[in-house]
C-alpha cells in the first residue's frame, strides 16, 4: 500500500509531463534548451517537435474534472501504525501490510503524449487509451453500490 505526502520543501509546482515514443535512460527533470526541444503549433493547430531528428506530433490529454495528476518519488519511509492497531493480543488478527510513503514532487492538469509522424489516437495509443480506461474504471468503482444482502 502507498501513502502520498506533499513535500513542504522543494515542491516544484505545476508541470506538463511529456510521454515520448522512445527509451531514454533518465527519469527526472532536464534543463532542455530550445536547440534540442522546441515544440511548436503547426498551421493546422497540431503540436509538433523534433527529437534527435525525428518529427513528433503531440496530443494534449487533460486530467478530467475531479481528478489530480501528481509526479511522485519513492522514499524509504514507512507510515507508522496507530497505537491501537499495534496490540498483538489478538491471534486471529490479519497482518496489515506496511504502508510506504511517496512524496509529491509536482502536480499537473495535462499530459502531452507524442507519436512518430502522427498524432497519437485514443484507440491506438496505450497511454491515451490507458488514461481513458483508468478514469472510466475508477468512476465505476466510485459509483458502485453493493446489492442489499438483507433482501436475499
Amino acid at each position: 500500500m502507498l501513502a502520498i505526502e506533499k513535500k513542504t520543501k522543494g515542491h516544484e509546482g505545476k508541470c506538463t509531463p511529456n510521454v515520448l515514443p522512445c527509451r531514454i535512460n533518465h527519469n527526472g527533470p532536464v534543463d532542455a534548451s530550445k536547440r534540442y526541444w522546441n515544440p511548436t503549433q503547426t498551421a493546422d493547430d497540431k503540436t509538433s517537435a523534433y527529437f534527435r531528428g525525428r518529427k513528433l506530433y503531440g496530443k494534449k490529454v487533460t486530467v478530467p474534472e475531479g481528478y489530480r495528476g501528481v509526479v511522485l518519488s519513492t522514499t524509504d519511509r514507512i507510515l507508522p501504525k496507530p497505537a491501537a492497531e499495534t496490540n498483538e493480543d489478538e491471534e486471529d488478527a490479519e497482518e496489515e501490510p506496511e504502508v510506504k510513503i511517496m512524496e509529491e514532487q509536482s502536480d499537473f492538469d495535462e499530459i502531452m503524449v507524442w507519436g512518430h509522424e502522427s498524432v497519437p489516437e485514443n484507440a491506438a495509443d496505450p497511454y491515451v487509451k490507458g488514461m481513458d480506461e483508468w478514469i472510466a474504471f475508477s468512476q465505476q468503482i466510485h459509483s458502485y453500490k453493493p446489492a442489499d444482502s438483507s433482501t436475499a
